[in-house]
């Protein structure tokens, strides 16, 4: 992830750009083109991610009740084949596409969330999100996706803790009763921020989802944030060759 001017910004109806990187949507298909220096060891990182959705969603969760923040889950259930100039960063699997919006900074609005995805075994998905927010309400909402893009509201498990971050981010999601969720594999581990993959149980059914914890009361402390611009390098200056 880069930070750029606005000049490095391209959009079309079917394509975004940002530098030297692009999305494109076509045949059906969201093609990532990344061609990047990854920080700290800037490394060039360069190649293509495929993400090919079995439906697309007219789903919108507003994620509080002015609308000020909104979950868009485009493609829940997706294949996803990636192929990237790093040893082992070949490989298909079970993916999904969303996207958040809001008017707001996040840490405005919010004190703490955890949201999970958890692909079922009918090519479907369960996703939970759940919010502290700063006026004193709660989000709780729990969805079930189909594999042609339905989707329903359903009467999610309770929310159940399960070990902290390496940086003790607290961190829950929903699980039958009696069931404790844990980590099966580290994604990203920030003071403020955890995304790991998890294994729960939701009716019977275990499954291994991504998760994450987002503490914004951490984020918002004046000797955090100024973290982000040590780990996102900046680049001024960048023009389009064409």
């Amino acid at each position: 992830m880069t930070d750029r001017g606005q000049a490095a910004l391209r959009q079309t109806r079917n394509t975004f750009e940002v530098g030297p990187s692009r999305l494109t949507w076509a045949g059906g298909k969201l093609i990532i083109d990344i061609d990047e220096l990854a920080w700290p060891r800037m490394h060039r990182l360069k190649g293509r991610v495929t993400v090919t959705p079995s439906a697309v969603t007219d789903v919108e969760l507003p994620l509080k009740q002015d609308g000020s923040h909104v979950w868009r889950p485009f493609a829940p259930s997706s294949e996803i084949e990636v192929d990237l100039n790093q040893p082992g960063w070949q490989w298909t699997g079970h993916g999904y596409f969303d996207a958040n919006f809001g008017i707001h900074a996040l840490e405005d609005d919010f004190s703490y969330w955890t949201w999970g995805r958890f692909p079922t075994a009918d090519n479907g998905a369960y996703c939970f999100y759940d919010a502290h927010v700063r006026d004193g309400s709660d989000l709780a909402v729990g969805l079930h996706f189909g594999a042609d893009g339905s989707a329903e509201v359903i009467d999610a498990p309770p929310r159940t803790r399960f070990a902290r971050s390496k940086w003790l981010v607290r961190r829950e999601t929903r699980a039958d009763p009696g069931y404790t969720p844990r980590q099966v594999a580290d994604m990203l581990d920030a003071p403020f921020y955890c995304r790991s993959a998890v294994r729960t149980q939701v009716f019977g059914e275990e499954m291994v989802g991504v998760h994450e914890a987002l503490d914004l009361d951490r984020f918002a402390s004046p000797l955090l944030k100024p973290m982000l611009a040590v780990r996102v390098p900046r680049r001024a200056g960048w023009t389009f060759q064409d």
